[in-house]
This record gives structure tokens, sequence and C-alpha cells, in this order.
């Protein structure tokens, strides 16, 4: 039952992180643990768009792959990540993208990043493999979007 938040400033804008995170095939480019990530649908609807994405992960000679809905609201600069089927009992996941409002770190055009995740694996024994292991990588996931946006946006 691994839980992990965090709310990190940084000195990109709201609509800039948002779209980073929201394009979520060029995740396996940067982000930690993410060998494959392909999309299985897309649907818009009322200014959202709902994708069916499968993401594969590894680490070492572990392989998992997993399937999520993924809820994309730029409006409101949500990202909500459901679980469909994979080696979870349970995952949800979610990113806000906020105005930084003069928080220190993020400067005047920057903005706060909040990630949240929860999860469970099935199997007690690839928990135990792999629960430290995908702990360290949610724990690097802002930092590695953020060192993203800043060779994007530099």
């Amino acid at each position: 039952m691994p839980k992990f938040e965090i709310r990190r400033p940084v000195k990109h804008s709201a609509e800039k992180m948002y779209a980073l995170v929201a394009d979520v095939e060029k995740y396996p480019q940067f982000l930690p643990l993410c060998e494959a990530l392909a999309v299985r649908s897309s649907k818009e609807r009322d200014g959202k768009t709902l994708l069916v994405a499968d993401m594969t992960v590894g680490y070492k000679a572990i392989r998992e792959t997993f399937t999520t809905q993924v809820l994309l609201n730029p409006a409101e600069r949500i990202i909500d990540v459901k679980y469909i089927e994979g080696p979870f009992k349970y995952l949800d996941n979610r990113w806000s993208f906020e105005p930084a409002d003069g928080s220190p770190n993020a400067g005047p055009e920057g903005c706060v990043v909040h990630f949240y995740i929860d999860y469970e694996f099935k199997s007690m024994i690839l928990g135990a493999l792999m629960g430290s292991m995908f702990d360290r990588a949610f724990r690097m996931f802002a930092e590695a979007f953020e060192k993203r946006a800043d060779k994007i946006y530099a």
C-alpha cells in the first residue's frame, strides 16, 4: 500500500508542465523505469481526452506491462490515471498544475506540480522484488519531468 505525494515548485508555467505530462508517448525517452508506452485508444469529448495506454516498466530482468485509463483535462490542468489491468491490485495517480503565486522556487512564470500516487501489487513476491524500486522511481517522477521541461523549454 505504498503512497507518495509531492508538491514541487518549478520555473515553468502550469500549461507547459501540463502539456509535458500529458504527452504520455514520450515517457520512455526520459522517465525512470519506463521502457515502452503505447496508446491503445484516444477519445475526445467536452474538451477532455480519455486515453487507454499500456506502459511497460522494467528493472534488470523484471518486466511488467500494465494498462491505465488516462483522463486529460487541460481546462483544469489535471491528469487522472486509473488502473485497468496488470500486476497491481490497484493504482491511483493524479497530476495537477497550479500557478505558483509567488512561490520563491518557481519564479514569476512558474507553477506548483502536485503529484500523487497510491498503489499495491497483487503479488507479495512481486511487491517485495519491485516495491522499493518502484517507490524510488515514483519519488523521482516529478524531478524527471522538471528536468525534461528544463531541456525542452530552456
